[in-house]
């Protein structure tokens, strides 16, 4: 099954890390995501895949940067079973 992860990226991080949830001025809910990569040569977003994947148990081909690929903003697409949906929405606690 598919989903959808909206991140927002803060590259050249001192850690690789998730750090939380928040939302920007429209309500729209994002995960804060830190990594040490630097935004050249989609070396950020191979990163944040790989983070990504490594935070949610799943194979870094599971996830895939689909939008945002030149900015701070990303939407992810993730391979993943059913039960992920509650986890990416941000009400899994």
């Amino acid at each position: 099954m598919q989903h959808r992860l909206t991140v927002r990226v803060q590259p050249k991080a001192s850690a690789d890390r998730i750090e939380d949830w928040a939302e920007d001025d429209s309500g729209r809910k994002f995960l804060k995501v830190r990594v040490r990569a630097v935004p050249e040569d989609g070396k950020a977003n191979s990163a944040v895949q790989k983070l990504v994947a490594k935070w949610l148990g799943l194979p870094k081909s599971a996830v895939r940067v689909v939008t945002g690929g030149k900015t701070r903003l990303k939407g992810l697409e993730i391979d993943g079973p059913p039960d992920l949906a509650a986890r990416l929405s941000g009400d899994e606690r």
